[in-house]
């Protein structure tokens, strides 16, 4: 295992174990990973993490979200049912690990002897996170959950797409990947804490608290005025023009939403009269028109291409994005030039790294995701 120290891998010598699958607890320990700590992620024998066979796309016969969430880990296989393997993780833990960030079934590591208690009780150095579905109180403590139940559930399928349209999920497994974040945070507070006080401790994080974080301004508006906020498509929360508005060819997303900035939009737009009307006076009065407004801006929008009106609204300062897809993403001067796509170092996968720079350097895609119990003989001294 590389334990060379490097300024962007700040984790170097940090030993986590993952035991868990699908998608927030993978996310949370690819952070750590990528940050430089070895990170042995503990599956089931014969078929590992179910996210394996999860096939979005394939890459090199590789389920891309599990390689997307697995780079750079080390894999063993334990059957949780064997009493004699259960019984090695449970030493290795207590002597190796730094961290244990797990997302079980609930009550399962508490059942096994692998629970927070019991092993910062055996080892009290040691960090360990539970990352659960609805939290670790209340009456749905020891239910599953899922992605899409808990963007139902806190009500941010209510407040995504378009008003008397179907419910809408959010693109990609934003609670999951966000329940992983706050893990790795809690973690690195965690670290921080330790190198203090020189104690470990227990972290508690779930998708459903995760999915209320992201509520934060909606729930704040709601208590204010007790109205239950509309989805808004394209639109931001009480800003206007803020929204994808088509042009000849596509959408451009533009945002204009203070005085200054809707004045020189109305410049371009070849308006200039629409700066003095009283019902766009403010941003309040323009939300109030939204409707209005919005088909005015599309009715001049809609006579030119997006380019046009990118050239026109960048040359005054005003913010505007293309509707892109993931390739025209991939292949844009801005996405190359900051180098987050980045080659593993046995040049078999491009990967989107990590959206941070220390000193200037990105953390390092080194690897790609780990077969099915290939490191266990190394760690466990045992065929997988």
């Amino acid at each position: 295992m590389d334990n060379e120290p490097d300024n962007a891998a700040p984790l170097t010598g940090i030993k986590v174990i993952e035991m868990g699958g699908s998608v927030a607890v993978p996310y949370g320990c690819w952070i750590l990973a990528t940050l430089g700590a070895t990170v042995i992620k503990v599956e089931r024998p014969e078929t590992g993490d179910d996210a394996r066979t999860w096939i979005q796309a394939r890459y090199e016969g590789i389920s891309t979200l599990f390689l997307t969430l697995n780079a750079g880990k080390h894999s063993v296989t334990v059957d949780l049912k064997d009493e004699e393997q259960l019984k090695q993780l449970r030493q290795y833990i207590i002597d190796e690990a730094d961290v244990v960030i797990q997302n079980l079934r609930p009550g399962v590591a508490d059942s096994l002897g692998i629970g927070a208690d019991e092993m910062i009780a055996a080892n009290p150095k040691l960090i360990y996170c539970n990352s659960g579905s609805f939290g670790a109180t209340g009456p749905l403590a020891m239910q599953p959950g899922y992605d899409p139940l808990m963007q139902a559930f806190c009500g941010l399928m209510n407040v995504t797409g378009h008003e008397g349209q179907p419910p809408v999920r959010v693109g990609t497994s934003m609670v999951d990947m966000g329940a992983g974040m706050w893990a790795a945070m809690g973690v690195l507070s965690a670290l921080q804490n330790r190198n203090r006080t020189g104690k470990g401790g227990r972290i508690d994080t779930s998708l459903y608290e995760t999915a209320l974080g992201w509520m934060t301004y909606h729930a704040t508006g709601f208590q204010a005025e007790q109205v239950i906020p509309q989805r808004v498509g394209s639109s931001g929360p009480g800003m206007t023009p803020y929204q994808a508005y088509k042009c000849e060819d596509d959408y451009l997303i533009i945002a204009a939403p203070n005085d200054r900035m809707f004045k020189r939009l109305n410049d371009v737009l070849g308006h200039p009269e629409w700066t003095d009307d009283p019902r766009f006076a403010s941003n309040p009065l323009r939300w109030d028109h939204k409707e209005l407004l919005c088909e005015m801006i599309e009715s001049v929008t809609t006579t030119k291409p997006r380019q046009h009106w990118q050239d026109a609204l960048g040359k005054v300062g005003i913010p505007n994005a293309p509707l892109q897809n993931i390739k025209e993403v991939l292949e844009h001067p801005q996405t190359e030039a900051i180098g987050i796509v980045q080659e593993t170092d046995d040049g078999r996968f491009k990967l989107m790294g990590m959206p941070l720079l220390f000193d200037g350097v990105r953390p390092k895609q080194k690897t790609g995701s780990p077969e099915l119990g290939e490191h266990t003989e190394e760690i466990f001294g045992r065929k997988p």
